[in-house]
């Protein structure tokens, strides 16, 4: 790098890459994502040999995502076959066929289809909750397979004491095993269908890459699949075309639509040695991109792999489901004994039995496993869509009780690289003929400071001369020979040099690197560059302040570079000349006088701090490391995004609690219901009725989750919400 601005005092900041690099994220386990893989089971625990989406335990683990697919196919074709079977099995009921009004044909031999057919429901329909069942029960951890497991069973062994004699007749429950086999079996259905969906979306995220790609072999361009892609390769991405690998732009300039990505709705503009990412379109121009990484080393694969690890990741509202579940089964134990006694005291055993049943039906937590794992797989597959990519499913819980936000200043706030901020002219000049000047005596150099003074005349369209004899002195600045007059560039020891003054305006230019520039020895002006800040800073802290959030700058830039950004912007308390080491001890006293804090950060000298926080958030942009530390990260490097994932944090939280109120609030007044608290004034629930109500729990419980994938994610659309 030349070092003719050293003089200035300021380090130049680096042109960081806006590369979303993934690589460095933990990997998920390999049943999470690959197709096809053995599915997890719930709590841990295996289901016997029917390998049948697991219900163990309390719903604790998660599915795989390959198993999803072929759970729902199994248990679509268990519930059509068990449907076929049910209903002759309850039209032939004598106690169905009295409820309705109609009489049962006189033919020999008709009544011994109820217990044929109920029989084959029972061991083919009913064996995923049988051998969930004896999974739990080996691992002494009982939850709802063991439940219906035993409503089944008690029915099935009732039924056929009856049908034998041994029993009397009114305690036939052929038809009501049937019903509850068969709703049992559509409930699971329903769960997994919504959980396959939700698996797919996330596997939807490999469907970006396109199916060709153009690769650039000597003055060919031959046609490959992105499968064979090496790093170094380049290729060639046409209009409307889909980048088939990481990589840098070698040649042209297009504006390439990130959305998929990022979440950014606008295209970017990307050019000759600027990073694209996998997955992204070419929107108007072609471009030759070096491949940087393929395979499970792009962008794209590190999304994958951090959503299904927070897939995978428990959570705490989790665990309070899991706890809920075991409870519900002692809670129904100690009920339908009660209720046995009770009944067998105050009415017959054969009522008793019927009101235990029935205890035992309406019990089945379905609602409540399904409450939590669908709110978290919607929740942070939507979120990954949205540009917020939850690598750990607590940090995405704690962020709705965060109160203070560290944001880091280089990179996060700001844009991380220096910018013209002012510009001043001497009288009888303009302020672009200052800047073509500078631009001109500035093209041959590589340092940060000359480009953002090139990137500026560019911007503004300026015509700017050509330059010769160009000359870095070191300390001093540089020169260089524009229209046979000399043009020198540099700071305060220049003009020391060439006894000038510097122009008045630029006093004012406190926390900037200040240029000045000389036309033949003469000061034709001035120029302030400095870190540029984000225009969506100011709107990000804005939007926090309203929420009640303080707002707190860390940086280890000078006192007065960092107290002018700090008030810029607004911010509650700034944290100046801080080195890398000292960030996390900053977290910490803040956690100590009882803040629950969030630190976002971009650097590797962020990543201790980003880790000690209670919630740590990379800005995508930022380098692996800290990307590692953090428990969620912003695809996009929009300040707003922080309020992207607090109004997640709200609304996945506000859903899963509505569920367990749902699932469990259910549960808790159904059961006493169908235990016949009411029969003294005449009520008492049938044990179909019993079955019906679950189901429509768990399909209450399904519907509601599924709202979150209206949310709106966007920066703008989440402050505009939670500001309300």
């Amino acid at each position: 790098m030349n070092e003719h601005h050293a003089h200035t005092g300021d380090e130049p900041m680096p042109d960081r890459s806006k590369a979303l690099t993934l690589a460095a994220a933990p990997a998920a386990h390999d049943q999470d994502v690959r197709p096809g893989g053995p599915p997890h089971d719930h709590g841990g625990q295996a289901h016997g040999g029917q390998d049948h989406g697991g219900h163990g335990g309390a719903h604790g683990g998660e599915h795989g995502h390959g198993g999803h697919g072929d759970h729902v196919a199994q248990y679509r074709r268990l519930f059509w076959g068990v449907l076929v079977l049910a209903v002759p099995t309850v039209l032939l009921s004598e106690m169905f066929a009295m409820l309705l009004g109609y009489e049962l044909p006189d033919v020999p031999g008709l009544g011994v289809l109820p217990p044929l057919l109920g029989t084959v429901i029972y061991l083919w329909g009913g064996r995923p909750f049988l051998t969930g069942a004896i999974a739990e029960a080996k691992a002494r951890k009982p939850g709802m397979m063991l439940l219906v497991a035993m409503a089944i069973t008690v029915a099935f062994l009732a039924s056929w004491a009856a049908a034998l004699g041994l029993l009397g007749h009114e305690l036939d429950f052929w038809w009501e095993l049937a019903l509850l086999v068969a709703i049992m079996l559509l409930g699971h259905w329903l769960e997994m269908r919504s959980l396959a969906q939700t698996a797919s979306a996330l596997d939807s995220l490999a469907a970006l890459l396109p199916d060709e790609a153009e690769r650039l072999d000597g003055d060919r361009i031959v046609t490959v699949s992105p499968a064979e892609l090496a790093v170094g390769d380049v290729v060639v991405v046409r209009p409307g075309g889909r980048v088939p690998a990481d990589g840098e732009v070698v040649e042209g300039s297009a504006d390439v639509d990130e959305s998929m990505i990022t979440g950014e709705s606008r295209p970017v503009s990307r050019t000759t040695g600027d990073h694209v990412v996998a997955g992204t379109v070419a929107t108007d121009s072609a471009l030759q991109v070096r491949v940087s990484a393929v395979g499970e080393d792009t962008a794209l694969a590190g999304i994958r792999r951090l959503v299904a690890d927070a897939q995978s990741s428990a959570t705490h509202a989790q665990r309070i489901a899991d706890r809920a579940a075991g409870w519900l089964f002692w809670f129904v134990l100690v009920s339908a004994l009660v209720t046995a006694v009770a009944w067998t005291v105050l009415g017959t055993p054969d009522q008793a039995l019927v009101r235990v049943i029935t205890v035992l039906v309406i019990a089945c937590p379905h609602a409540l496993g399904l409450a939590i794992p669908l709110v978290v797989s919607i929740a942070t597959e939507r979120a990954a869509r949205g540009g917020v990519l939850v690598k750990d499913r607590m940090a995405l819980e704690a962020m709705r009780h965060v109160d203070a936000v560290l944001f880091d200043k280089t990179g996060t706030l700001t844009e991380g690289r220096p910018a013209v901020t002012h510009l001043a002219a001497a009288p009888g000049r303009t302020e672009d003929d200052v800047l073509a000047l500078a631009a001109a005596a500035e093209t041959a150099s590589e340092h940060p400071l000359a480009r953002a003074v090139v990137t500026e005349a560019s911007s503004r369209s300026l015509i700017v001369p050509t330059a010769r004899d160009f000359r870095a002195v070191p300390g001093l600045g540089v020169r260089a020979t524009v229209d046979g007059r000399t043009v020198e560039v540099g700071g305060p020891a220049l003009l020391a040099e060439r006894g000038a003054q510097a122009l008045t305006d630029s006093e004012a230019w406190a926390g900037a690197t200040v240029l000045h520039v000389l036309d033949d020895g003469q000061v034709a002006g001035a120029l302030a560059l400095a870190d540029r800040i984000r225009p969506e800073s100011r709107e990000a802290i804005d939007a926090l302040h309203r929420i009640g959030v303080e707002v707190v700058m860390i940086t280890g830039d000078a006192e007065p570079v960092a107290r002018a950004v700090g008030a810029e912007l607004g911010v509650d308390q700034v944290l100046a000349g801080v080195r890398p080491e000292n960030k996390s001890e900053k977290v910490a006293e803040l956690q100590r006088g009882g803040r629950k804090v969030a630190m976002v950060g971009d650097g590797v000298n962020d990543a201790p701090a980003l880790a000690q926080a209670d919630v740590g958030i990379a800005i995508g942009a930022g380098t692996d490391v800290a990307i590692a530390s953090a428990g969620v990260i912003l695809a996009s490097d929009d300040p707003r995004s922080v309020l992207s994932v607090i109004h997640l944090s709200r609304q996945s939280y506000r859903k899963m609690t509505q569920n367990l109120w749902w699932a469990a609030g259910y549960n808790l007044a159904a059961v006493p219901l169908a235990a016949g608290v009411l029969a003294p004034v005449g009520f008492v629930m049938p044990m179909a009725v019993g079955a019906l109500l679950m189901s429509l729990s768990t399909v209450v419980v399904a519907l509601n989750a599924q709202l979150l994938r209206r949310l709106d994610l966007r920066p703008e659309a989440s402050v505009e919400a939670i500001g309300r």
